[in-house]
């Protein structure tokens, strides 16, 4: 690593520390001032944007990344519209810093309160989604956090240009332009730097996949709020109802089948199996996608009469896919018999990211919704509602499957600390 660069992002956390500790008495109406200009400004600037975003594309394409890659890195004019509602959303939200969680007084009647307050600097670690930038710049500025971003290559040229058009709306607001800070390099180095620096940066989320997660996990001396892997499963239970579990688990499996809240993983309850799964099976492979089956829904879909309409997608499965991120349009299929079986597979095989059942007895739904240990858990709605935005968020900074402090999609309540404050009258300890 050169001094120089070192010495670059050593520099970048110095000011983020120094706007952090602006922020974090910003009034409510400076920080919503700074989300509206930027909301103003993303469709304002649309074709910028765009135009940065086509030499990400081009640099994806011929450095051969796949289609359900460069996907999630493309931005149009309805993504970007759809950025600015979010951002318009969060300005709509009521500020968390300072709110009161709890208060009492002692008998020598010093007064305790609890209030929430901002985290401090936060870093983000992501990889080829640019409305990644977007969503923590503005909930880290609405909870009074300052940012340090530090985006994928695939993705720079967009990130770039994104970060500028928030600086631009900050010093509108009359905010530091330092509160919101990309690292201007794709080098590697840079990141481990910025992951030793705990004096200055209090919490590092990454967003991405496994390896750059665990990369961040190893590597930082800063508290790390994660999640590594979303093996997310669907469990239709015996009283499903048919046509829901077929609309439920074609949007979890292939609306986005490169996201951490796509369905991975499909299990059926032996009595609802020989009507259901065939239905489920065919609707499935009319999209595209691959099931790689249990040896019991193997023979069932493999049986004349089941009217899968595509064979070929079907594959015994591994070991392996029982527990895998497909990311694509491949999912695992198995038989359960029981409830209680659904339930202790799922605690087994899952990565406690978003597990959902389909079912209509309230008494099946309730008990799974209980035993189930993920950090969310829908019944009869798909695990693509893990999802800060769907929660009313306006958006995320990233989904935790850690237990403390954060769990599932993490908004502004989530990007708080508190403090204690104490109101006394001259009193001392005796």
């Amino acid at each position: 690593m050169s001094a120089d660069l070192a010495a670059l992002v050593l520099a970048i956390a110095q000011r983020a520390r120094a706007a952090s500790l602006v922020l974090a008495t910003a009034p409510t109406a400076q920080k919503d001032a700074a989300l509206r200009a930027l909301a103003r400004l993303l469709p304002a600037a649309e074709a910028e944007l765009l135009a940065a975003n086509v030499l990400d594309l081009a640099a994806a394409e011929a450095n051969g990344l796949a289609k359900h890659q460069i996907e999630r890195l493309s931005l149009s004019p309805a993504k970007l519209a759809h950025l600015a509602e979010s951002v318009s959303q969060v300005a709509t939200l009521p500020d968390p810093v300072g709110q009161e969680l709890d208060a009492w007084t002692r008998p020598n009647g010093l007064r305790f309160r609890q209030v929430r307050v901002p985290i401090g600097v936060i870093g983000i670690i992501y990889e080829a989604r640019p409305n990644v930038t977007i969503d923590c710049a503005i909930l880290c500025l609405k909870s009074g956090n300052a940012s340090i971003l530090r985006g994928g290559k695939e993705i720079f040229h967009t990130n770039t240009a994104f970060a500028a058009l928030i600086q631009r709306a900050l010093a509108e607001a009359g905010l530091p332009a330092d509160a919101v800070q990309l690292i201007p390099t794709t080098d590697r180095a840079a990141l481990t730097h910025l992951l030793k620096l705990d004096t200055l940066i209090h919490c590092i989320i990454p967003r991405g996949g496994e390896s750059l997660i665990r990369f961040v996990a190893q590597n930082s001396t800063i508290p790390v709020i994660k999640h590594y892997t979303g093996v997310c499963f669907v469990y239709v239970d015996q009283s499903a109802d048919p046509a829901m579990a077929e609309a439920i688990l074609l949007n979890a499996k292939t609306q986005r089948p490169g996201v951490c809240n796509a369905a991975e993983q499909l299990l059926v309850h032996a009595a609802a199996a020989p009507a259901i799964l065939p239905r489920l099976a065919a609707a499935l492979a009319a999209k595209g996608v691959q099931l790689r089956c249990d040896p019991a829904s193997l023979a069932l879909l493999s049986t004349p009469s089941s009217g899968l309409p595509a064979p070929s997608s079907l594959l015994p499965a591994s070991s392996a896919d029982f527990t895998a991120e497909f990311l694509d349009l491949v999912i695992a299929v198995r038989i359960v018999p029981d409830l209680e079986t659904a339930i202790a597979t799922i605690n087994r095989d899952s990565s406690g990211h978003t597990d959902a059942i389909i079912t209509a007895d309230e008494t099946a739904a309730r008990r799974f919704q209980a035993a189930v240990d993920s950090a969310v858990v829908p019944w009869n709605a798909s695990t693509r509602f893990n999802d800060g935005f769907e929660f009313g968020f306006g958006a995320e900074i990233g989904i935790s499957t850690d237990r403390l402090h954060a769990r599932g999609p993490m908004g502004l309540k989530e990007l708080c600390s508190y403090k204690y404050l104490l109101d006394g009258t001259g009193q001392v300890r005796a």
